[in-house]
């Protein structure tokens, strides 16, 4: 935990680095990619890198754990860690790259605070990062060994391509070798090396869309302009071999036998689909709502998926749409068009912007934020807002 020498330190420099710390990480990039351009190759995600979306996500995660140091003596920010932990791991970072990182933070945070840093902030703040760092490195260790086999990357040969909605696409893989399987959880993603056509190889995560145990099915939206996406709808067909890690991710479905209710927008329903498919062959009895968004019912993807296991357990389901249909309510999703019962779980995903106004209104609901479990496709800026 924070030590007592340190703690009045960061209190007193936090709104300082806070209001800094975006200039620093896009520094600490800079100067980690010098020194280090092999990391953009299957490591880092060179278009986070230029969205700056990286970057909001980083100086995020460190702003949100040194805020809960100070505020919550004696404690750490178990979610946030855990999130982190688990995306980390799908992409194989190792213990050593801490310390590679810390190098060029540093160097960032030295040459951005020049005016004001003292050794004793140097100090304090070297701490705060190694608590961080030594937590999520004990996380990622235990994840690591959950594992059927300690590989980081295997080969999984596609089988299945087929259209899933408008602009979307689902892959359905085998495995390539004989290397063990970690049963997959529903809700859980994987990551998928892709080598591009300028040679590089880059990493993207995808939640598992329909079975989960041995089997591995995910489903993409097209992102007219991205790499990953364009290269696997257009450059992957049937019997090619793509490398993918073993399952991670937190939003799965947690015991209770509570209401449930499932909302997602966009391609957000690929980890609300794997839920939902896992509910219907379990034949559950709880009370389930499935919410979603979707600019027309042609860009649905999985809609016929989600409507059978809806219907199987008796589901209420209820769509939006920004066009007119007859079938769906027009406009976009809000919370106070149903009726939440306060005891419910909420499993939510979706754009940023929609993922915030769900979760505030489920609150204003009832529902407690212990009981609402997201997942953010790409770095998780949520820590940075």
């Amino acid at each position: 935990m924070l030590s007592e020498k340190s703690r009045p330190v960061i209190e007193a420099t936090l709104p300082l680095v806070g209001s800094r710390i975006g200039a620093i990480t896009t520094d600490f990039y800079n100067r980690l990619f010098t020194a280090h351009p092999e990391l953009l190759d299957g490591l880092f995600s060179r278009s986070n890198q230029r969205s700056g979306e990286q970057q909001k996500a980083l100086a995020g995660s460190i702003a949100a754990f040194a805020t809960h140091l100070v505020n919550n003596p004696g404690t750490l920010p178990e979610h946030v860690l855990s999130r982190i932990a688990h995306k980390h791991a799908s992409l194989g970072i190792t213990e050593d790259q801490y310390g590679v990182v810390y190098e060029h933070l540093f160097a960032a945070i030295a040459a951005d605070l020049a005016d004001v840093i003292t050794p004793q902030i140097a100090e304090a703040w070297t701490e705060v990062y190694w608590l961080m760092a030594d937590a999520l490195i004990k996380l990622e260790k235990d994840l690591y060994a959950s594992q059927a086999n300690t590989k980081m990357w295997m080969p999984w040969r596609v089988v299945a391509k087929e259209p899933a909605g408008e602009d979307s696409m689902t892959f359905t893989l085998e495995p390539a070798d004989s290397t063990p399987i970690t049963e997959a959880t529903p809700g859980q993603y994987i990551s998928v090396k892709v080598q591009l056509p300028d040679g590089l190889r880059q990493v993207r995560q995808y939640s598992l869309s329909d079975q989960a145990g041995t089997g591995r099915v995910f489903t993409t939206k097209l992102n007219h302009g991205g790499e990953v996406s364009t290269a696997l709808h257009t450059g992957v067909e049937p019997g090619d071999i793509l490398e993918i890690s073993n399952p991670y991710g937190e939003i799965t479905l947690k015991d209770g036998s509570g209401p449930l209710i499932l909302a997602s927008a966009g391609i957000g329903c690929t980890p609300t689909a794997s839920i939902l498919r896992s509910l219907a062959e379990s034949g559950t009895d709880r009370q389930v709502m499935v919410l979603h968004a979707e600019k027309t019912v042609e860009n649905w993807a999985l809609s016929g998926q989600m409507r059978a296991d809806a219907a199987a357990i008796d589901a209420h389901l209820k769509l939006w749409l920004e066009t007119p249909h007859a079938s769906a309510s027009q406009g976009f999703m809000s919370l106070r068009e149903v009726d939440v019962p306060a005891d419910a779980s909420l499993y939510l995903c979706g754009p940023l912007p929609f993922m915030k106004k769900i979760r505030d209104e489920a609150i204003d609901a009832g529902i407690p934020a212990t009981r609402i479990h997201y997942e953010v496709f790409g770095p998780d800026v949520w820590l940075a807002n």
